[in-house]
């Protein structure tokens, strides 16, 4: 009987996978690959972060289907000829796999989608990442959305998206009648040659369970006060889940309903409110790739022309004292430090760091994208680009240009007791809560009594705040005359 190719990517899950159930619908032998070829992604191949977890997330799927008498194939690419001769080999007639929705993956899909059926297999392409495609979704013109809100409202008329099927996961998939050579994970040399991963390893458990395990204890635990805790960094109030979504270990679609069924089961007010809370950030998902896929361009360039030609200045000094966590801003330094140990950092913070690179040092938000797609475990091409633009002021629905975070009173109002700072800036944490916000301002007896000396154990600003701002509107102003 001939088989079925299923063609994971970003979609390292069992349950609640179209492609997987696809197959499963057809009868006959499946055979699970994934093939790696970053070569492919233009430059927007995973970061180092993102390829550590895309380890482990392969072992884990590895590790799942060999629980039901499966395996998953390991091959390099190029993907379209190693499609053909995978199908070859085992006699299949039918490819499947989940789409993506980042500019050159779409490209290369087609080119392979076009060529395979050109050799007479049947071939389908299936979502699983999104709740709503992004061709579903537009104004009553026709266009796409550049603003959030009616771009939720009108998601919300819409049909509710469907149950997942396949949970839990199937019990067992046919095998072929030979299975084919595989490389082992290791080879893709995916993790780092000089260990730095430890806090990451300390942070996060990878994969299907770890992400099901997650969604379970933000439902339990952090939904009922995630209204009044998503905002402070030192707290375990947000899901912590987009690293899982990223790589496709666990679907929106699954967190929909999983938070929705909670609703259902009588859940009182205030656990109400907290959930559509949490689904509207699920929806800013979505308009993520929604921007993604209508202006393809954007990871690269402003969505309006007019900030293409914003006065940006270079220095490779300040963006390494940024990446470093050593500006002399606390709640920036903390952020960027909280980045390099765990791969991860809290969203106001994310806001936070940003200004501060594309407001007070006036440096391009290319570069802070660069850094974040680097070094964040959660690494998303559409969130990153949207995250980016928005604090730039240049992209949808962005603050406004001339709304510069000031670090110091947003690290005063969302980490009051320097909780947060202390966890990642262990060098100031015996300084008072009224001076470790700003420690260039404190009485020189305090930072003895701290045993902090400003140049050598911790650097004072790299840049005067207020002046930084000045700057900064006086550029945007520049960009308005032309």
């Amino acid at each position: 009987m001939p088989g079925t190719i299923v063609w994971f990517r970003q979609d390292l899950r069992l349950a609640d996978n179209p492609a997987l159930r696809a197959a499963l619908d057809r009868d006959g032998p499946i055979i699970p690959v994934y093939i790696h070829a970053p070569d492919e992604e233009d430059r927007w191949s995973p970061g180092g972060a993102s390829q550590w977890w895309l380890h482990h997330s392969l072992t884990a799927l590895a590790g799942s289907l060999s629980d039901i008498s499966s395996r998953l194939i390991v091959r390099r690419g190029p993907s379209f000829e190693t499609l053909r001769e995978l199908a070859e080999a085992v006699s299949a007639d039918a490819i499947v796999w989940n789409r993506r929705y980042e500019p050159a993956a779409i490209e290369r899909d087609k080119r392979i989608k076009s060529a395979l059926c050109d050799s007479g297999l049947a071939v389908t392409s299936h979502n699983a990442a999104l709740l709503f495609e992004p061709w579903n979704v537009a104004t009553k013109q026709g266009d796409p959305y550049k603003v959030f809100t009616p771009f939720w409202k009108a998601t919300q008329t819409l049909d509710e998206p469907p149950r997942p099927r396949d949970a839990p996961a199937p019990g067992s998939l046919q095998p072929p009648h030979v299975w084919p050579d595989s490389l082992d994970i290791g080879t893709l040399e995916l993790l780092p040659k000089i260990d730095w991963a430890g806090g990451l390893r300390d942070t996060w458990t990878p994969g299907e369970k770890g992400a099901a395990q997650q969604l379970q204890w933000f439902l339990d635990e952090a939904m009922r006060n995630y209204k009044d805790q998503r905002d402070h960094p030192s707290m375990l109030g947000t899901s912590r889940l987009s690293p899982h979504l990223h790589h496709g270990e666990i679907g929106p679609r699954q967190i929909w309903h999983a938070t929705r069924d909670r609703l259902k089961a009588g859940a009182n007010e205030l656990i109400r409110q907290n959930a559509w809370s949490y689904l509207r950030q699920i929806g800013w998902r979505e308009f993520a790739h929604h921007l993604l896929y209508h202006f393809p361009k954007t990871p690269e360039q402003a969505l309006y022309d007019k900030y293409r030609t914003f006065p940006w200045r270079t220095s490779r000094s300040e963006l390494e004292a940024w990446q470093r966590g050593r500006t002399g801003y606390p709640i920036v330094d903390a952020g960027m430090r909280q980045l390099w140990r765990t791969g991860w950092m809290h969203n106001r913070v994310r806001m936070i760091v940003g200004s501060f690179l594309v407001k007070d040092l006036l440096l391009p938000w290319q570069d802070g994208a660069a850094w974040f797609w680097d070094t964040l475990v959660d690494a998303d091409l559409a969130s990153n680009t949207l995250g980016w633009q928005w604090i730039a002021g240049c992209g949808a629905d962005a603050a406004p240009y001339f709304r510069v975070f000031n670090p110091v009173l947003q690290s005063e109002k969302f980490d009051p007791k320097g909780a947060y700072l202390r966890q990642y800036l262990p060098e100031l944490a015996a300084l008072p809560d009224k001076w470790i916000h700003q420690p260039w301002r404190a009485p020189e007896d305090a930072l003895q009594a701290a045993g902090v000396k400003l140049g050598e154990h911790y650097p004072g600003p790299i840049v005067d705040h207020q002046q930084a701002r000045d700057r900064a509107l006086a550029a945007l102003e520049e960009t308005k005359n032309g």
